[in-house]
């Protein structure tokens, strides 16, 4: 049977749909946050080390580092490859990020997250956590989604037995 006529087939395909929204548009994320940092390397080392968070001697790594894993990221995400292990990356990033972004508000830093580029110390009046918190929750429940059900369309076969139809 085809997957549309089975019981529950309609919503299935409309749940793949989904989720490849949601894989594309994640992948999207991490290409705009990678190559933001990567054309800007001075600022993306000034955003790393207002966090207060390094040793001196981990900032510069981290700096290049971190777009580098956002750019793998994405590519994931965009070709399919590897969806949940890289939904799963995915998450863990983003609670980080939220954790460093809370610890940031937390300890009265005065700092641009330097998520899409730029960072590092701002005026306490621009400061703008609860905004960034809450965009990186959403994203992290993109993630999530990709995590339970990584099946999306546009996607190479898997061997997730989930994937296969029941012979006719």
């Amino acid at each position: 049977m085809a997957g549309s006529s089975r019981p529950g087939g309609r919503v299935a395909r409309y749940a793949d749909l989904v989720g490849t929204l949601v894989r594309l548009g994640l992948a999207a994320v991490w290409f705009v946050a990678g190559l933001s940092k990567l054309t800007d390397p001075g600022a993306s080392y000034l955003a790393v080390r207002a966090y207060e968070l390094l040793p001196n001697a981990l900032i510069r790594p981290v700096s290049i580092g971190l777009p580098l894993l956002e750019l793998l990221l994405g590519l994931f995400l965009l070709l399919g490859v590897g969806t949940r292990p890289a939904a799963i990356c995915s998450s863990l990033l983003l609670l980080a990020l939220i954790a460093a972004i809370a610890q940031s508000w937390a300890r009265g830093l005065s700092i641009d997250c330097g998520c899409f580029g730029g960072g590092g110390e701002i005026d306490a009046g621009r400061t703008r956590y609860p905004q960034e918190i809450a965009r990186d929750t959403g994203f992290l429940a993109l993630a999530l989604w990709l995590t339970i059900r990584p099946r999306t369309l546009l996607a190479p076969a898997t061997t997730d037995t989930r994937r296969t139809e029941a012979p006719t």
